[in-house]
């Protein structure tokens, strides 16, 4: 099963979890609770021009377009054993397709990662408390294939929010003050250098953000390096 955060099985983001009221009331009329759900937030990070289609036990997810740095979020899927696969639009031969198990009740965002003839499939579980009030929470993923390990600072600060984060890597939510106006650098790990930066960010409070370094260094087309935000909300 595939449906969007408009249905009956809403993921309530806010939070990033699900309601178990919704859950309690998820039955039909011969009292058969219905089954468990997951949430998944799909994003195109493999930097390339191509467009992508998303699949699902071999059913196409995506109603619009998957372009590059667009994403799909949240679907509700039927949680355990899915199979997950990516195929270049117009095709039906999946570029990479992998099972991952969804645990019920939790909500996943699955990166579409490195150049497109040798993509891979990151899933990450995302964030299931919400900020303190006055707060946002943030998490940094390096998702650029021939970037140097990173930092992420905010501009002002003394102290990098996160360090030393290489390809691939990520990082766990962690709370900052919400703010109208936020300037994220990327910082060169080992020579403190900023490599690319996300200028005047809001961070509201009680919102959850990922962070994501995006595209390569050599290129200078629009797959360049950079770094894209995106709110775990519907």
């Amino acid at each position: 099963m595939i449906k969007n955060l408009s249905t009956t099985f809403k993921i309530i983001v806010a939070t990033l979890t699900i309601s178990t009221v919704l859950m309690s009331c998820m039955k039909d009329n011969d009292n058969v609770p219905a089954p468990s759900i997951s949430g998944l937030n799909v994003i195109h990070a493999s930097p390339t021009t191509e467009k992508l289609d998303f699949l699902v036990d071999n059913t196409i997810a995506n109603l619009a377009e998957l372009a590059y740095t667009t994403k799909i979020g949240y679907l509700n899927l039927y949680s355990g054993s899915r199979q997950l696969s990516v195929v270049k639009k117009g095709s039906s031969t999946p570029i990479v397709s992998q099972k991952f198990s969804l645990e019920p009740q939790t909500a996943y965002s699955l990166f579409v990662i490195g150049k497109i003839d040798t993509a891979k499939l990151i899933l990450l579980k995302d964030s299931a408390s919400a900020p303190a009030a006055g707060k946002a929470k943030v998490r940094f993923v390096n998702l650029s294939p021939d970037a140097t390990a990173l930092n992420l600072a905010i501009a002002g600060s003394t102290t990098d929010l996160f360090t030393n984060r290489a390809y691939k890597q990520f990082t766990t939510f962690e709370s900052v003050d919400a703010a109208e106006k936020v300037t994220f650098n990327v910082k060169n790990t080992t020579t403190g250098a900023i490599e690319t930066a996300l200028v005047d960010t809001k961070l509201e409070s009680g919102k959850i953000y990922t962070i994501w370094v995006k595209g390569l260094k050599a290129a200078t087309d629009d797959t360049k390096l950079g770094v894209a935000v995106f709110t775990h909300t519907n």
